[in-house]
């Protein structure tokens, strides 16, 4: 890229930052992300209307905490039957792209030898396939807060559908190699925008429990998936998974369309911002709001978004570099012979996300709820993140290192690892839904929550593909034992970012913040302009 054309979109960001803090500098000296409990100044929200976005809005009451949150009608637009029928057709979605980049696992020689390949190439595929599942959250994110939830929803389920046929219908390797890189492109918006969705519609103080029931459905699918690929394989062909993937995108289609309504309460398309440009203007506005460099940006410029999801990348890695090569590690260790024998280790860690589901969110919102109260009605999103780092930073790594070991020194026989697999899938339940709920609520006020979700989901997926491409010739080179010690280092290390976000988070913010006013500043005054114009 030029420095011209770097130039441009900096100058863009910095307009993007005083539009989405108009609202804030609307109401002066009134902080919506802190404000204390008042009741006797605080007016009756019901009565108050409101032409702005909820992305614009950070807090909503909460009568638990006693802490204030603002504009609640919004979070009472559907009734709890509603709320939990949208999570259930998310948690389905959610459950399409993760379990297609493992069922496949089980069947990699049985596709390597239908290619006439090896195994390594068909590894690679998956591999690629994580990668796009990375590159696709910059457009989903941005375009579900332009043109709203729904009908990106239904478009990228559709798209989700048509590819997976194409996949099982794939000729040759090359055809194989295209349909899962337009597969995975479409599965991860359901990632993006399902988190999205929840933000949208589910307070603060209830957020976290609804993303660990949709988190069960992206993780249990990872897990499972090699245990139904290696049933598949066993009596049927490799190409029947597809089928079934194809079945699962079309029932999802469905049910999306039915069920799903419009979450957001007002699409950018439909704003001031957008809607009184010209054709030309608009196309180039659209066109910049959906640059991955907006969202590379994001992410770069805050400490916190960044930490965050590099931890949010340790535990993707570790689950990745986990699943992918047990075929290969535990056949010979175990002396296994056939795809179903081997898939039943993934019962483990999927039975451990399942069982997690039940604590992780509830766990996230009770030390929210703890937290408000320390702090006297103020809520902070850093506090959530208290939640995970002891389970970050000791149970999983903990587990990767008996499993590691214990499978590279054959000690323990058959249950030392399926019991440290079930314990560090209970625990990441306890780390992800604070992880996602935290990239929901530290921007919502800004309005790009779903940009912050996309980043986050962009950077853990680039690492999964990394875990995915490198395990087995890792483990081949150096032995289990000391890979998982690797992993092990890289949780820890993200335990101890998170830890430092959960006390700094706060004043990086306010100094990004703070610097960002100060360059937009100096250039409208170089400008001859006038600041905040």
């Amino acid at each position: 890229m030029t420095v011209g054309k770097l130039d441009e979109v900096e100058v863009q960001v910095d307009q993007d930052y005083i539009q989405s803090t108009t609202v804030q500098a609307a109401v002066p000296n009134v902080d919506l992300e802190k404000a204390p409990t008042a009741e006797d100044e605080r007016p009756e929200v019901s009565k108050i209307g409101s032409t702005i976005s909820h992305h614009d809005i950070h807090d909503v009451p909460s009568h638990a905490t006693s802490s204030i949150e603002v504009n609640a009608a919004q979070y009472t637009r559907f009734s709890e039957r509603r709320k939990l029928i949208i999570t259930a057709v998310l948690s389905l979605c959610g459950f399409l792209s993760p379990i297609s980049s493992t069922t496949i696992l089980a069947a990699i020689p049985e596709v390597a030898a239908t290619y006439q390949t090896s195994g390594s190439i068909i590894n690679l595929s998956n591999a690629v396939y994580l990668v796009f599942m990375g590159i696709s959250p910059c457009l989903w994110g941005p375009l579900s807060t332009i043109y709203g939830r729904r009908w990106i929803c239904i478009v990228t389920a559709a798209l989700f559908f048509t590819f997976s046929v194409g996949t099982a219908l794939a000729p040759n390797l090359p055809a194989y190699f295209i349909f899962r890189i337009l597969t995975a492109y479409q599965g991860t918006s359901f990632l993006i925008v399902g988190n999205s969705c929840l933000g949208d519609i589910y307070t603060p103080t209830e957020r976290a429990t609804a993303v660990s029931w949709f988190l069960s459905g992206t993780l249990i699918g990872p897990a499972f998936g090699p245990f139904i690929g290696g049933i598949i394989v066993t009596y049927r062909s490799w190409r029947d998974i597809f089928w079934l993937q194809s079945a699962l995108g079309g029932l999802a289609t469905v049910l999306v369309i039915l069920f799903l309504p419009e979450t957001i309460l007002q699409k950018k398309i439909d704003s001031d911002e957008l809607g009184e440009l010209g054709p030309k203007e608009r196309t180039q506005r659209v066109l910049h709001l959906v640059s991955p460099f907006r969202v590379g940006i994001l992410l770069f410029s805050y400490p916190n978004l960044l930490i965050t999801g590099l931890a949010s990348s340790s535990l993707v890695w570790n689950m990745y570099s986990l699943l992918t090569p047990i075929r290969y590690v535990l056949n010979p260790r175990f002396h296994l012979t056939s795809p179903i024998q081997s898939g039943l280790f993934y019962i483990g860690p999927g039975c451990g996300y399942l069982v997690g589901t039940f604590f992780g969110g509830r766990w996230a919102d009770h030390v929210v709820k703890k937290w408000i109260v320390k702090r006297g009605g103020r809520r902070i999103p850093e506090d959530r993140l208290r939640s995970c780092y002891a389970f970050i930073g000791g149970t999983v790594p903990a587990c990767m290192l008996l499993y590691g070991w214990s499978v590279d020194k054959a000690v323990g026989g058959v249950p030392l690892p399926v019991v440290a697999m079930f314990v560090q899938g209970v625990s990441q339940l306890f780390c992800f839904p604070s992880l996602n709920t935290y990239c929901l609520d530290v921007m919502q006020s800004k309005g790009r929550s779903a940009e912050v979700v996309a980043g986050n989901y962009m950077i853990r997926y680039l690492f999964a593909a990394a875990g995915s491409a490198v395990c087995l010739p890792a483990i081949e080179k150096i032995g289990v034992g000391w890979f998982s010690t690797i992993s092990s280092v890289f949780l820890v290390l993200g335990a101890v970012g998170v830890w430092a976000t959960t006390i700094w988070g706060e004043s990086w913010r306010k100094a990004v913040d703070e610097r960002k006013k100060r360059e937009h500043k100096k250039k409208v005054e170089a400008k001859g302009g006038v600041a905040g114009v």
